[in-house]
């Protein structure tokens, strides 16, 4: 793809952003549903499942293999030939890693709303059937990396309503999060708590997800894309990062799994422009934290390898990631969304999380 068109890819991009916004089919805000789907409804009604979620065993990780995790790197980087991947110079990480030794496969959403994604526009059963279905899909296309499940949930949401202290974003009970966490172990999955800042912050939204984050199974994403750092109202304009606030979440997850002796914690880092995530080369990485960014507009499919291959081959971090739309992929001609072995094809490197929404 020729800088000429990456510059119109983009731009399409973030002008889909505006009149659809990336992160959601028909819209953004799960208050304005109406009514709960039937997965919150049902999930509501595991309640008397939570503190048995909740409670963790104590567990011991004996050290990683570094000579297999050296080599699944190289495998991971698909033949690349720029000098970039696997990165250069990052930390080995603490045992009970995930990452590169499984690819995760995470359905995204919130229970609220059938319109943000998979994970909340199915009923439970039914949802957690397709992504048993995708994890095999999977398998299928690599069996030399196993596919940990994963439910990715949007636990503050970014809306069009200012609400009560005008920060435009709406935090999601913690009734509704347990919820997941039900869900989750029934999939053998672990759970994503992904958070859309709006006019709010993340230092001000991340420490209220401490109790959950303080659990083995529970990672974190953060959304630069609602991150509106000048006031303006979120779906407006794409809005930003920088390595200063993915360096804090990161320290901030450090000291979790630091003081609660956990695995490493798997932070997705979305991105889809290149302004979304500012001074890159400055993000810093942690043995206890295993950085993944994530590639996720929507579009078809030259559109979206054009994206990968600026804004996340081009600009290594340490892990990639890409999201398929099961609705938006397939809006403008040739009207298909990628399947697993076309990812693999042709994608540098290969991505290790999959998000489909």
């Amino acid at each position: 793809m020729k800088l000429k068109t990456l510059v119109l890819s983009a731009t399409f991009i973030a002008s889909a952003a505006l009149l659809l916004n990336s992160c959601s089919q028909n819209g953004n805000s799960a208050k304005t549903d109406g009514k709960k789907t039937a997965a919150a409804v049902k999930g509501d009604s595991a309640q008397a499942e939570t503190a048995d979620t909740l409670s963790v065993k104590k567990s011991t990780y004996p050290p990683i293999d570094k000579k297999l995790y050296d080599s699944l790197m190289k495998f991971n980087a698909h033949g690349d030939t720029s000098g970039r991947w696997p990165v250069k110079n990052t930390p080995y990480p603490i045992g009970g890693a995930i990452l590169p030794f499984k690819r995760v496969v995470a359905f995204y959403g919130n229970l609220y709303s059938k319109k943000m994604g998979i994970l909340g526009e199915l009923p439970p059963n039914e949802m957690l059937a397709k992504l048993k279905g995708e994890v095999k899909h999977w398998e299928k296309a690599d069996p030399k990396t196993p596919v940990q499940p994963a439910l990715h949930y949007i636990a503050v949401v970014a809306q069009g309503d200012g609400g009560k202290d005008g920060k435009f974003r709406y935090r999601m009970p913690f009734k509704q999060i347990d919820s997941v966490l039900v869900l989750a172990k029934k999939a053998h999955a672990i759970v994503f708590l992904d958070v859309q800042v709006a006019l709010s912050n993340i230092r001000a939204e991340l420490p209220l997800l401490e109790k959950y984050l303080e659990l083995p199974q529970v990672h974190f994403g953060m959304d630069p894309e609602f991150s509106m750092k000048d006031g303006t109202h979120p779906g407006r304009k794409i809005g930003t990062y920088d390595a200063d606030d993915i360096n804090y979440v990161s320290d901030y997850l450090t000291k979790i799994v630091k003081k609660n002796g956990l695995p490493p914690k798997i932070l997705i880092v979305h991105r889809f422009t290149k302004k979304m995530v500012t001074n890159y080369k400055n993000i810093k990485l942690h043995p206890e934290i295993q950085l993944v960014m994530d590639m996720d507009g929507w579009g078809e499919p030259d559109l979206k390898t054009g994206t990968y291959r600026y804004f996340i081959n081009q600009e290594p971090v340490q892990f990639t990631g890409f999201k398929l739309f099961y609705k938006n992929d397939i809006k403008k001609a040739p009207h298909h969304m990628l399947t697993p072995e076309e990812v693999l094809s042709r994608y540098k490197p290969y991505p290790i999380y999959i998000q489909y929404q």
